[in-house]
């Protein structure tokens, strides 16, 4: 599977900043701007909202700096750093980050650090596609095998996803956004912050409904668009 877009969010308390970046974002065109975010607590809540590949991250911003913030995420996206401040430098590699950019910015600059970013991917897009068959799910006191053509859709209960089949529920004590980091991103969508589906088992759409093995599956209003976008992929017959 290859990830041909990356999904990316900027988060800088300059709202000049912001828009400068969101200009280099829109020239490339592999990256796919899903936000930009003037402090890191508008992030935060990006993250538990949308799938995000890349972020453009200032370090030094009110109330909780980049670094602070990424330091509270367990599986954060990948970080490009965007800041001022060259001192920062050395304590953000405990991060492992793509990149760090000082500003003002080059054109040329950010371009080679997204191609940093999009090199990262097809690596792990090779690595993921020789086990992307099946998953493990830990289950009770059980490893529990999975495979991925099995799964119709995912289902997030408080802290539990509920991995739904054709033949089976499987409950597990993950998060949702950790699970769907681990399947294949061409075959899996997520339509609410609640809910990932197999795109081929779509059935229907009905309204802010899915339909799936029967089942319906509620689509966020905000995501609606991009849902329909991507099931539809010019497969859509009208008059």
């Amino acid at each position: 599977m290859k990830k041909e877009t990356l999904k990316c969010l900027i988060v800088d308390d300059e709202p000049i900043g912001r828009e400068a970046l969101a200009r280099y974002v829109e020239q490339i065109d592999f990256l796919s701007l899903v936000d930009s975010c003037k402090n890191a607590l508008e992030a935060n809540n990006r993250l538990k909202e949308q799938e995000i590949d890349l972020v453009f991250l200032d370090i030094q911003m009110p109330m909780m700096s980049g670094l602070d913030w990424l330091s509270t995420l367990s599986n954060s996206p990948l970080i490009i750093f965007t800041t001022a401040h060259p001192q920062y430098a050395v304590e953000s590699y405990q991060f492992d980050a793509v990149d760090y950019l000082l500003k003002p910015i080059s054109f040329q600059r950010f371009l080679q650090a997204a191609n940093k970013a999009q090199r990262f991917f097809s690596s792990l897009d090779r690595a993921i596609s020789e086990e992307e068959d099946y998953i493990f799910v830990k289950t009770d006191q059980q490893l529990v095998k999975v495979q991925v053509a099995d799964i119709v859709f995912i289902e997030s209960m408080q802290n539990y996803i509920l991995f739904h089949t054709a033949t089976e529920k499987i409950m597990t004590l993950v998060p949702l956004k950790q699970a769907l980091e681990m399947l294949p991103s061409d075959q899996f969508l997520q339509v609410h912050k609640s809910y990932v589906v197999a795109k081929d088992k779509v059935e229907a759409v009905e309204g802010n409904q899915l339909i799936l093995g029967g089942q319906k599956v509620p689509v966020s209003v905000r995501l609606r668009k991009g849902v329909i976008d991507e099931l539809m992929r010019g497969k859509l017959l009208r008059k």
